[in-house]
């Protein structure tokens, strides 16, 4: 059986202005990256704001295994899939980063016979983005520690510095020094912008201290935020690339979805909304993170109504966490009123004994459940999936939000933690509990929660299997992204700079005289 990169290299892609062309993108806001990969200008989503939007399809997934469930390949398989029935679609999905590429989970890029293209670059550098993300991160930080160096004109406190750095790699000796880039809130702010002017009143909006009266430091403050919208103002330009079977692909933006809101950009998204008649677009992880994310902060943000959900579940998720487990997510799915459609995602090893007794189990839950076999033959191995979802998005809508915004922070955290993850309660640690306070007293609370946790559970334990029952979600600690426009609150022992395993894919990675590339996934 080939490999990812194999299949990848074998494929003959097409001239990008082509792909654009076709996608009715004009000639003009196309900014070439070589002859595979471009740039859209911002000026599209203007010359198009008055066209209908088409239908948002959003991919998730049961809770993950250590090696992921597809979630990727699913997304690209059934945009391909929703072209062979004759529909005009896109794909919208993250950028890789390298700190995973390099680690354990691979790229994220899709896989088999359903993937974007060129795989190589959007796996490795892609163009740029990431590294402009990393370097407008850390001018801020270089400039709230010149500031007082300088003699310190706002009394900020340095003992209460909350910016830190951030590079685009896991790397254990840095924790407490340094973020990874995913998790960084200027991804975040790149990722929930609508134009320029709006990602720059977002980046003068970063709280970056306190000063020692208690009250906050922001980017603005330190006149930093011009800068740092100069350093990000391409990188807010969506990135063209394409399916392996020749579709349109904007793959934009690379927030994690256990720290940051796991979500592809704004304007990608609403950009491919004007564009096609199906845009299928993904969350990160499971959907008690992503998909909850992606419905309580993206879609509020920008308005967006999703018309469908795909649930992605594998044999290897279930036999690690049962049932149960898919049982929750499609209960979690249905509270948000979005039609919802389980997706089997077919491995090699798989026995049709074993997709029947998985499709069997499922339709019990009141969804119709369809087997997906697009990672061995791509769209082709997606239509029945494809059918189900163009089925799904003919019923009527009744999208509806976790939440009200003038909630208050601990309701919301409550709500999420008692409807969405099943726990009796949430325990708040006396950091956590003067968190609330400070950020109440600073006009925080009406903003939207997103829960840092584990991806591998609904609670807060990652070797808490299954659907655990009995527990409680401890909250460490609440740290505001007042420019992204969330609040984020710590669970567990979450991280938010990742290590690399014993024997990281990096190992297995080189590169021939002639540009060959090896061990990439």
């Amino acid at each position: 059986m080939q490999t990812d990169i194999e299949i990848a290299k074998k494929a003959r892609m097409k001239l990008i202005k082509e792909i654009a062309r076709k996608a009715k993108i004009h000639a003009s806001d196309v900014e070439l990256h070589g002859c595979h990969k471009a740039k859209i200008s911002l000026n599209a989503l203007k010359r198009l704001k008055n066209k209908k939007d088409g239908k948002l399809i959003l991919v998730s997934t049961m809770t993950p295994t250590a090696q992921g469930e597809g979630k990727t390949t699913t997304t690209i398989g059934l945009a391909q899939a929703l072209h062979k029935l004759g529909k005009k679609a896109f794909v919208c999905i993250r950028e890789p980063s390298l700190g995973p590429v390099m680690g354990m989970k691979g790229g994220a890029a899709g896989g088999g016979y359903s993937q974007v293209l060129p795989m190589d670059d959007i796996n490795l550098h892609l163009t740029g983005d990431m590294h402009m993300v990393t370097s407008a991160h850390n001018l801020l930080t270089a400039m709230v520690y010149n500031h007082i160096y300088q003699g310190n004109e706002l009394g900020i406190d340095e003992n209460r510095i909350i910016w830190k750095r951030v590079m685009d790699m896991n790397d254990r000796a840095l924790r407490g020094q340094f973020d990874i880039t995913a998790s960084s809130e200027v991804m975040a702010i790149l990722c929930l912008s609508r134009n320029l002017t709006d990602m720059k009143q977002r980046l003068g909006e970063i709280i970056v201290a306190y000063n020692k009266d208690g009250k906050l430091v922001r980017a603005k403050d330190i006149k930093a935020a011009g800068a740092m919208a100069l350093l990000l103002w391409e990188a807010l330009k969506p990135n063209l690339v394409q399916t392996l079977e020749g579709g349109p692909a904007l793959i934009h933006g690379g927030p994690f979805a256990n720290i940051a809101h796991g979500c592809n950009s704004l304007v990608a998204t609403q950009l491919s909304l004007k564009l096609a008649d199906y845009v299928v677009t993904e969350a990160g992880f499971g959907a008690d993170l992503g998909a909850e994310k992606f419905f309580n902060i993206k879609c509020r943000v920008g308005k967006l109504k999703p018309a469908a959900t795909v649930l992605v579940v594998t044999k290897q998720a279930i036999d690690r966490h049962g049932y149960d487990n898919v049982e929750k997510h499609v209960e979690n799915l249905k509270l948000f009123g979005v039609p919802v459609v389980i997706a089997i995602n077919k491995k090699q090893d798989d026995t049709k004994q074993d997709l029947q007794t998985i499709k069997d189990s499922c339709s019990k839950f009141g969804v119709e459940c369809v087997v997906s076999d697009v990672w061995a033959k791509g769209g082709e191995g997606g239509k029945e999936l494809a059918k189900a979802v163009v089925e799904l998005c003919k019923q009527r809508n009744k999208f509806k939000l976790l939440y009200p915004a003038d909630a208050s922070l601990k309701y919301k955290i409550e709500i999420i933690a008692t409807d969405i993850y099943g726990a009796d309660g949430v325990n708040f640690t006396d950091q956590a509990i003067n968190d609330l306070e400070v950020l109440g007293k600073n006009g925080l609370a009406q903003l939207p929660v997103c829960i840092a946790k584990t991806q591998y559970s609904l609670s807060d334990d990652p070797k808490s299997y299954g659907r655990p029952k009995g527990f409680k979600i401890t909250v460490t600690g609440l740290k505001p992204s007042a420019g992204a426009g969330f609040v984020v609150a710590y669970t567990g022992k979450i991280m938010t700079m990742p290590g690399l395993p014993k024997h990281p894919a990096a190992e297995n990675m080189d590169v021939t005289e002639d540009g060959k590339i090896k061990g990439l996934f």
